[in-house]
């Protein structure tokens, strides 16, 4: 058995041996885990990949006179300043306030690549601090401290998305489509860092690791630390990182976030830890969930493991889906190379953890007051069939007092009639059957859905009422904005 200190000497000889992942699975295949153990010093993994759950710490210098800044921008990208008078954090996802595609990512990597940008800050002004606003310029070298700290990286494994609803939904798995379009992923597999020490032995509090291009540390599990869905809390100095390693991002519709660079150095300290980062994606295992269930627990579509998503297809239901990474694995390889150099050259030295990370998961849900359900204030529906009348379906709103008839054929929702659409086409004398006028596409709700989901699709599609429907597509009942506005004022 080696010693992290005997390997770290080796490197100061300059006879160590260094691997990366993606080398050490073949080493292992061919020579076994003992004699790879006793062959190998170091095993180089990464990862990089849309980590939205990152941010830097700033600390600016006094002006004068000085200030105690309430509210930060830079350029307009709002940062958090509940701490100390000229100190800010500024989170990737926070999103300017003129563009929206543009957020505390494109600041951070604007920074690390050498260009200025613009602070803005307000305070109501104090006695030791008396400076009520500001504007200048600052660049990263004008900064006293720029610390990334990000509480949530490097992800050993990842659920795979896909989409079972009839509509296109942008989320942070990417573009999903309808019906089973697609199926995306994120993660690297056989070559992510914690798959590699799925035990924590090595990769624990103090751990030195490559981050962006600079040397940067484990602080700890990250938020939602869940094995085998571990994460790490880590920092590194954001004036030492490279513009290479890292890159702002925008996911159509849904936000902003930061690819980051991550590179850990796993110490072979014996045939355990040989066996362990010889693992293959084949043994790497995660779920396809749901994300057309709009709900905290999303179902699962099926197993899979990495190799099948790096595949580029699964199956669901018998059909051929075409799947996507959301994670670059040329990064990833480019990453494990450069650390592989630089601990070669002697330019980067394992350390050991001062304490060992949680094998525990303890990821619990938000505690909520209440959450109420569509079924407790939807309305009995009032339908009518695609051969109904447009005069019909006019008197029908009158002697009911609705305002959307659904329209439904042996049972089934086959489309959607407003009062809109009626007075359209009496307008227009049209004066034959729904058919012609009906919305053929309808947006719907189910009847487990919680009232903020049926609100949040009235107000994405600009209407104002959806048909509840079982999963039949059996009209049960309707749910109007009127419904939920009552629901608010109780």
């Amino acid at each position: 058995m080696k010693t992290v200190e005997e390997i770290n000497e080796r490197i100061r000889e300059g006879n160590v041996c260094v691997v990366t992942a993606s080398e050490m699975k073949e080493l292992v295949a061919e020579l076994g885990a003992e004699k790879a153990a006793k062959e190998v010093d170091v095993v180089t993994t990464g990862t990089f990949g849309a980590m939205c759950s990152s941010g830097v710490f700033m600390n600016f210098g006094h002006s004068d006179p000085p200030i105690k800044m309430q509210k930060i921008w830079l350029n307009d990208v709002e940062a958090y300043t509940g701490i100390a008078a000229v100190d800010a954090y500024l989170g990737v996802t926070q999103v300017s306030e003129k563009h929206e595609e543009y957020g505390g990512a494109h600041v951070i990597e604007e920074l690390v690549r050498g260009r200025e940008v613009v602070l803005r800050a307000i305070s109501k002004g104090t006695d030791c601090y008396p400076r009520k606003e500001i504007i200048t310029e600052i660049a990263l070298e004008d900064l006293n401290q720029a610390e990334m700290l990000n509480p949530r990286n490097a992800y050993q494994r990842y659920k795979a998305a896909t989409n079972s609803s009839q509509q296109l939904l942008r989320t942070y798995m990417g573009t999903l489509l309808p019906n089973f379009g697609n199926v995306t992923f994120a993660g690297c597999g056989e070559i992510s860092p914690l798959n590699n020490d799925p035990e924590y032995r090595t990769i624990g509090v103090g751990t030195r690791i490559f981050l962006c291009g600079a040397k940067g540390y484990v602080i700890g599990e990250g938020t939602q630390h869940c094995p085998p869905f571990g994460t790490l809390m880590v920092k590194g100095n954001l004036k030492e990182m490279k513009p290479e390693f890292m890159r702002a991002a925008v996911f159509p519709g849904y936000g902003v976030t930061m690819y980051v660079g991550i590179g850990i150095p796993i110490p072979i300290l014996d045939a355990d830890m040989a066996r362990a980062t010889a693992i293959r994606d084949e043994e790497i295992w995660t779920e396809i969930i749901d994300f057309g269930v709009p709900r905290r627990q999303r179902p699962v579509v099926k197993k899979v493991n990495y190799a099948e998503l790096k595949s580029g297809k699964v199956e669901i239901n018998g059909e051929e889906v075409r799947v996507s990474p959301l994670s670059s694995f040329y990064m990833a390889e480019k990453i494990m190379e450069e650390l592989k150099r630089q601990i070669e050259r002697a330019e980067f030295f394992l350390s050991p953890p001062a304490e060992r990370i949680s094998r525990e998961c303890n990821f619990k849900p938000m505690r909520q007051r209440e959450v109420k359900f569509v079924r407790s204030v939807m309305t009995p529906a009032i339908t009518i069939e695609p051969e109904t009348s447009v005069d019909e379906a006019s008197r029908i709103m009158i002697q009911k007092g609705v305002n959307h008839l659904p329209v439904v054929k042996d049972g089934r929702l086959v489309g959607i009639v407003t009062s809109w659409d009626i007075a359209k086409a009496v307008a227009t004398k049209k004066t034959g059957n729904v058919a012609e006028i009906m919305t053929r596409k309808v947006i719907t709700a189910l009847p487990d859905e919680p009232v903020e989901i049926a609100a949040r699709k009235m107000e994405k599609h600009n209407i104002s009422a959806l048909p509840v429907v079982d999963a039949k597509q059996r009209v049960i009942g309707m749910v109007t904005s009127e419904d939920l506005s009552k629901l608010l004022v109780r």
